[in-house]
């Protein structure tokens, strides 16, 4: 029974690859027909357009799928580069800060080498600016040799005030923009004195200036230092820069003229100073007087300043 069923198993398969040889054999043969090939050549061409379609539409979803991917790329590569820049541009203003600070304590440095005087370097660790007190707070005091009286500077040797209070660790400098501030400055192109004043706003005012004077816009004025016998001098160092000439005021009735200064020291924006802690100013050593002597009513010097008449024994007059 096998047997048979194997029998006609094999012809069958025979059958079959008989007849595909001849369908083989016959499409060969109907191919090789010139009417057969023309018709093949036509039905390419009349399918061609779809053909050419078909091809069109693949090579645009392929386009779409390429074009989003390169978006996709772009955007992931924009977002890397935009926090590079970000990085870089934040080393960069660090940089700048630090070059910036470095610059500030270079010339601070070169000022304290330049000085006859001895200094502690201190920073601004809070302002007091309003209209009626301008003043700022360092962070040094009587731990680190800090007093009263004491005279704050910055780069280029410019004028920043007095210590007025002191604190174990802190101190309060009244600046010379301050309206209770009083300098005695003097002109560099002259001998020529004036009381240099804070006004209301920061700026300064240079009064009481001999109307004969020659002054120029942009002309420096300088502390006058002044010193006077009897152990009196001026409470700030001579030759501290105080302000440059901005414009004057002459009036033809006055014996005087009144000339307004811009400060030399950056009075809004300081960080770092130098506090002069050798310098005594006012009264300097004994001064023999029999009671104490009032300020002398328009006098140049300030009140604190103005020496007393000595108690030694007065002159007689010579006999004719």
């Amino acid at each position: 029974m096998s047997t048979l069923l194997a029998s006609r198993t094999a012809r069958r398969r025979g059958a079959a690859y008989v007849g595909l040889l001849v369908t083989s054999v016959l499409l060969l043969a109907i191919s090789s027909n010139p009417l057969v090939q023309d018709l093949q050549h036509g039905v390419a061409f009349a399918f061609r357009p779809i053909q050419v379609a078909v091809d069109g539409v693949a090579g645009s979803v392929h386009s779409i799928f390429t074009t989003i991917a390169e978006i996709d790329g772009l955007r992931q590569e924009n977002a890397t580069l935009r926090d590079e820049n970000e990085r870089l541009a934040a080393e960069a203003r660090a940089a700048a800060e630090i070059r910036r600070e470095n610059e500030l304590l270079t010339a601070l440095l070169q000022l304290r080498n330049g000085l006859d005087y001895r200094t502690r370097g201190v920073s601004v660790i809070a302002r007091e600016s309003s209209e009626a007190l301008r003043s700022v707070v360092i962070d040094r005091g009587t731990e680190d040799g800090i007093a009263v009286g004491q005279v704050a500077i910055t780069a280029g040797g410019a004028l920043v005030g007095r210590v007025s209070e002191v604190g174990p660790n802190f101190a309060h400098v009244v600046l010379i923009s301050d309206s209770t501030s009083l300098v005695i400055g003097q002109l560099s192109s002259s001998v020529a004195t004036g009381k240099v004043i804070g006004q209301l706003g920061g700026a300064l005012i240079m009064q009481d200036v001999a109307s004969g004077v020659e002054i120029t816009v942009g002309e420096e004025v300088f502390t006058a230092g002044i010193e006077l016998g009897g152990g009196i001098r001026s409470p700030y160092p001579k030759g501290l820069l105080i302000g440059r000439v901005v414009d004057v005021t002459r009036d033809p009735n006055e014996v005087v003229q009144t000339v307004f200064l811009e400060p030399a020291a950056p009075l809004d924006g300081l960080e770092y100073m130098l506090v002069i802690t050798d310098y005594e100013g006012g009264l300097v050593g004994p001064i023999e007087t029999g009671v104490p002597c009032e300020p002398t009513d328009g006098g140049t010097l300030p009140d604190s300043d103005q020496p007393c008449p000595s108690d030694g024994p007065t002159p007689r007059p010579s006999a004719r």
